[in-house]
């Protein structure tokens, strides 16, 4: 690799370093080419990307990051799963965690906080951007429905008084 395309890949680095909601680090030392693209298709899944890099072209992308603490964990055979979500890539990449003992999930960053392999693990816990979504939408939207069935049962309950009153009558 010459200087410009050592240059790109620090720029492209940076700018993942720099607008991704969570960076997950990791050795991937002894999977197969097929466990990487599985990897790769759970991340892109989930709204993330992997990108593996020279661990001396990423610590020079890190400096002056807000993720600069995760210099330290770029040793050896790593592998970077990254989400603009906070949880995506921490989710997709725990899950493949514990289906494959040769990824081992070294820590992360999450914006400035810089996460250990407990950390990633806690952060995968956490419910998705999508699934706050879809209960903040619950949440205002059963409001309007308690209504709508509090404005409609006293007609419901009338008519079952009348019908019950015309059964008794017939």
């Amino acid at each position: 690799m010459d200087r410009a395309q050592k240059e790109k890949v620090v720029e492209e680095l940076g700018q993942i370093f720099e607008s991704s909601g969570v960076v997950v680090v990791a050795h991937y030392q002894g999977l197969t080419v097929a466990n990487m693209q599985d990897l790769r298709g759970r991340v892109r899944d989930a709204g993330g990307a992997v990108r593996v890099a020279k661990n001396k072209l990423a610590k020079i992308a890190l400096d002056g990051t807000p993720a600069s603490g995760i210099a330290d964990l770029m040793t050896g055979m790593t592998v970077l799963a990254y989400s603009e979500d906070p949880v995506a890539a921490a989710k997709a990449a725990d899950e493949f965690a514990k289906e494959n003992d040769k990824y081992v999930i070294l820590g992360g960053a999450m914006g400035e906080n810089i996460l250990d392999a407990d950390g990633v693990k806690a952060v995968a816990k956490m419910p998705s951007r999508e699934e706050l979504i879809a209960s903040i939408v619950g949440c205002i939207g059963a409001p309007a429905s308690n209504i709508a069935g509090a404005i409609g049962a006293p007609a419901s309950n009338i008519a079952s008084i009348l019908s019950t009153i015309e059964e008794k009558a017939a």
